[in-house]
């Protein structure tokens, strides 16, 4: 966001982000070695992109770079989502903790829908300038 690029860090959706990565890391621990490059892979990278896309387009000079980050964060978490469905379905996550996934991931899923809402009324105030400090 133009002036101090660690501003992310600072901000309550990347870190929760953060945290569902980290519990998808953990909870591919114990797939299949078979799954190794399937569904362990998928799910970790997805995992991980939705705060990285979050800190990118934190980065990033202007608003709307900003929002298409976020958009694509959403994408790599509604991308997450299903492929831990899967998962569940094939047996690989028990019922506590596809639930456990569930209610995180909406969480965070309602804050990425926040965070764009906001960047969006900035816009209509200021089109085309550049990012500030909310």
């Amino acid at each position: 966001m133009g002036g101090d690029a660690r501003r992310y860090r600072d901000l309550e959706v990347w870190k929760r982000a953060v945290d569902l990565a980290v519990y998808c890391y953990r909870a591919t621990v114990t797939f299949p070695p078979a799954e190794r490059f399937g569904l362990t892979s998928q799910i970790r990278r997805a995992a991980s992109s939705v705060p990285a896309n979050i800190a990118e387009g934190c980065g990033r000079n202007h608003i709307r770079e900003y929002l298409q980050f976020i958009g694509i964060a959403n994408g790599s978490l509604n991308e997450l989502e299903t492929h831990f469905v899967v998962a569940q379905q094939l047996g690989m996550v028990p019922v506590e903790g596809y639930r456990d996934f569930l209610q995180r991931s909406a969480r965070l899923g309602q804050m990425l829908t926040r965070l764009r809402q906001a960047l969006r009324k900035r816009i209509e105030v200021a089109p085309g300038t550049k990012m500030t400090p909310p």
